[in-house]
């Protein structure tokens, strides 16, 4: 038989690899639809969907290795971020799929989750005034009108795989994709990594508002602190979310 490994689990949704097939479990249908309809629309390489059964999507796995992770040094070249920066381009440049994907959330539904995490955060003594302060002034350059593209939504360094140097194999878990901010997508890429952000701009090779790309990495860190915790991850181990945050103290 062959062995069960478990490549993520939580409370929400869990991935196992069994052999040669990626077994994604979600309670929540809509995830999966929109899972497979992006997949289907976006004009870059992504898995092969093998077979469907809620709650269950059986995937293939993508040929090449992970671009990096979040937490570790990456030893991906500057062409393969390059050639990654490359290929949200042309996802962004996609005609825009119908739904509304995580990077689209609307301003005044961003600022009012932003404000109750940061009060959480300090009235929970989870992370220091001045910290949460400083990023909250920054993550402000993200909330501004923006032109709607099609953005995958959760493109962490982990879901982009490259082959040789400067390859796109396949960018992997589609859930959160639909419309929404580019600049979102380009920040999730470089969270933690912002050594590379030149390189992936430029690949993309359209101008970037890199306080606004900043600006991301502050917010989405900031949201994200509760949600790691509660479903049993570290948001400060090294250079994770928590060491995004300060170094925007200094940045």
């Amino acid at each position: 038989m062959d062995e069960v490994k478990v490549v993520v689990a939580h409370s929400e949704r869990a991935t196992l690899r069994v052999g040669d097939v990626f077994l994604k479990v979600d309670g929540d249908q809509a995830r999966i639809d929109a899972e497979v309809e992006a997949m289907g629309l976006a004009p870059v390489p992504t898995p092969e969907v093998l077979w469907r059964t809620p709650p269950v999507l059986a995937i293939a796995p993508v040929p090449g290795r992970a671009l990096g992770r979040l937490g570790e040094a990456t030893t991906a070249t500057p062409s393969a971020w390059a050639a990654a920066g490359a290929a949200v381009r042309k996802l962004h440049d996609a005609p825009l799929p119908a739904r509304t994907g995580r990077a689209g959330r609307g301003v005044d539904e961003l600022t009012a989750e932003l404000d109750g995490e940061c009060e959480w955060l300090v009235t929970n003594g989870v992370l220091p005034t001045d910290l949460v302060t400083r990023n909250r002034k920054v993550a402000q350059a993200a909330l501004r009108p923006w032109t709607p593209a099609f953005t995958h939504g959760d493109l962490q360094i982990a879901h982009v795989f490259i082959a040789g140097d400067d390859e796109v194999t396949g960018i992997i878990d589609w859930s959160e994709a639909g419309r929404g901010d580019a600049l979102y997508d380009l920040a999730t890429l470089t969270l933690g990594h912002e050594d590379h952000l030149g390189d992936v701009v430029a690949g993309y090779g359209a101008d970037v508002d890199l306080d606004v790309v900043r600006a991301w990495w502050s917010l989405r860190s900031l949201l994200g602190v509760r949600w790691l915790i509660d479903h049993g991850f570290d948001p400060s181990a090294p250079g994770c979310e928590v060491d995004v945050l300060r170094a925007r103290m200094t940045g």
